[in-house]
């Protein structure tokens, strides 16, 4: 594909230009860990029960997930710098709404305007980076500092997220968002350089993206509310069925449309292929224990929020830590593979440990452990992930592969988190029908979760064990240092 992005014709303008862009993805890093630190208070204020929370992480990562590859392919016909600008605009109204909401059903739309915000921004950031900078030398820089951006934001969110929720309240972990913003807006349009979409066909593939998206909002919706309704009454079974042909639908689109969203011979490379499945059941375990780690220690350990933000900073500033090279050292040296089952183990046996956490727990013995794992273990496995799914494709298909992996991510994290928590709640229901006290059946639920969680990442493990080819991708390594 050729490209008709120009650099700015000095250095120091595209590193200016680089520093516009990892501000505007700084603002999604920080709300995905922000708001995992204010669920508990979100939960209380607007009245969620512990399934129906769900949505307010699922609601997001449905929309982000399933147009992700779709933002890409926009911005390669109408200009990465104009998708970027109707990103960041996006994503600045919706975290808007989302601080004004007073009710459960318009914080839940607005997540779901952030997701698609926040993918369009994702998804055209990297390019504008590529583009940018053309030199091996100098992409490779900008590339360690956008990866350094997106891992040490999840540091500053849990922080941010902490101290907003203590000292004012929950709504402000959005409204921070604004400023923010607005600031990257008039930067963008001061510094990234103008220019033309470089594909030049037309084809977008807005049927994929929308019956995937919609194949899973019905999955994830009957997965949510298969407790209350029934797993075998008509609304659930009649979810899953149209979730099913959605889900059938869209393999017949992308087998058929000129530009496809996922273009399906992809899947016939065995990294490829092992690498998303990877990505789902890793995904289905770490969203979920966000999301219930957070709420096993403000509801159970009856931590405050600041609290809840310092407790997860080991594990952030771990994943940041490694993200600074010494994960692409551990692939130079070892390959993908062991790098990616080692650290997929690690992540396991931290949710094990959760698994095991006491009503009565105490931070160094029953958190500490488990978040240090869970860093490490993410931390080590992230790169090697990526470059499994980018190693067997040509290397004008590498944005697209690493695009597919993200989006099988997200949508493992919705449909994980959402069987997880509804596996918590049913678990938590069946204890106290048989007398068990709030506390005791509320960390049976968490219980219960976090061992499917740590079977899922162990399931992941052994596939990057024994499904990988072991190559080294040396060459990709060191481009990521």
């Amino acid at each position: 594909m050729t490209t008709a992005t120009a650099a700015p014709p000095h250095r120091d303008g595209r590193w200016a230009a680089l520093v516009v862009l990892c501000l505007g993805v700084l603002m999604i890093v920080l709300d995905t860990t922000i708001v995992n630190v204010a669920l508990p208070s979100i939960r209380t204020d607007l009245g969620f029960t512990e399934t129906t929370l769900a949505w307010v992480v699922n609601a997001y990562l449905l929309t982000f997930g399933g147009f992700l590859l779709l933002g890409g392919r926009l911005g390669d016909l109408y200009g990465h710098r104009r998708l970027f600008l109707i990103g960041i605009a996006l994503f600045t109204l919706a975290s808007l709404a989302c601080g004004l909401a007073t009710t459960q059903a318009f914080l839940v739309a607005a997540r779901g305007v952030q997701g698609l915000g926040g993918a369009v921004v994702t998804s055209v950031a990297l390019s504008l980076i590529m583009n940018l900078f053309t030199e091996d030398g100098d992409r490779a820089k900008a590339m360690g500092v956008y990866s350094f951006v997106c891992a040490g934001g999840g540091s500053v969110g849990v922080l941010l997220g902490g101290l907003l929720t203590s000292t004012l309240d929950w709504h402000w972990i959005f409204l921070v968002n604004i400023p923010i913003g607005i600031g990257v807006i008039a930067l963008s349009l001061k510094l990234l350089p103008l220019a033309r979409g470089p594909a030049t066909g037309k084809h977008l593939d807005v049927a994929g993206a929308v019956t995937v998206t919609t194949s899973l909002i019905f999955a994830v919706y009957a997965i949510v509310n298969g407790n209350e309704a029934g797993w075998t009454s008509t609304q659930t079974l009649g979810l899953l069925g149209a979730a099913l042909a959605l889900l059938v639908a869209f393999l017949v689109i992308e087998a058929r449309v000129h530009a496809p969203l996922m273009p399906l011979a992809m899947f016939r490379l065995r990294n490829v292929s092992t690498a998303n499945v990877i990505g789902v059941l890793w995904a289905a375990g770490m969203f979920a224990w966000f999301f219930l780690s957070a709420l096993y220690l403000q509801l159970v350990l009856k931590y405050t929020p600041m609290q809840v933000g310092l407790a997860f900073l080991p594990s952030n500033l771990i994943m940041a830590a490694l993200s600074l090279g010494l994960s692409a050292k551990i692939v130079m040296r070892f390959g993908i593979r062991i790098p990616l089952a080692g650290g997929l183990a690690l992540a396991a046996l931290g949710l094990a440990l959760f698994a095991r956490a006491p009503v009565d727990g105490t931070f160094v013995v029953d958190v500490l452990p488990g978040m240090l794992l869970l860093g490490f273990g993410a931390g080590v496995a992230l790169n090697p992930l990526l470059l499994a799914a980018m190693n067997d494709v040509a290397p004008s298909e590498a944005g697209l592969a690493s695009g597919v992996v993200n989006t099988a991510f997200m949508m493992g994290g919705a449909l994980g988190l959402a069987i997880l928590a509804s596996l918590a709640a049913s678990r938590t229901s069946a204890q106290l029908a048989a007398g068990t006290d709030q506390l005791a059946a509320l960390n049976a639920g968490y219980h219960a979760a976090f061992l499917v969680g740590a079977l899922f990442a162990a399931t992941a493990a052994l596939i990057g064990a024994v499904m990988l080819r072991p190559k080294a991708a040396t060459g990709e390594a060191a481009a990521m240092h």
